[in-house]
């Protein structure tokens, strides 16, 4: 069951929404931060089911650290970029494609959730690429 979320994103405007509309739906986020070394931080320190993280961050910041650094501790990382890497297969469950809305980003964590659990998703959103 995914409850602890943590968001990795640098564009201020996408953190804040993502985090006050899942704190809104129940979640706990974890964490807000905007940079590969503030991930890890997070990710060796609190207890987390899912990333959400962009794959270009601030400072030339890669997401796909964030997302190696997750999958070793077992936490699985959905991206949520403009441009998925085909590498990001290798340690991330999706890829979701901005923009998206609210009931966007709710319906891909049910799908996220459901690939998780070994079942295949009722509804894969637009802009949703599953791994």
């Amino acid at each position: 069951m995914i409850e602890r979320v943590l968001i990795v994103e640098d564009e201020p405007l996408i953190a804040f929404d993502s985090e006050h509309f899942l704190i809104e739906q129940g979640y706990h986020v974890v964490a807000t931060v905007d940079s590969v070394a503030q991930a890890l931080a997070v990710i060796e320190t609190e207890p987390i089911d899912l990333v959400l993280a962009d794959v270009a961050l601030s400072n030339n910041g890669d997401g796909m650290a964030v997302a190696r650094a997750a999958h070793a501790r077992g936490i699985a990382t959905l991206f949520v970029t403009g441009a998925c890497p085909p590498e990001a297969r290798q340690f991330a469950v999706g890829c979701l494609m901005k923009p998206y809305g609210h009931r966007q980003l709710r319906q891909v964590i049910d799908a996220v959730q459901a690939v998780m659990r070994g079942e295949a998703p009722e509804h894969i959103p637009a802009g949703l690429s599953l791994y």
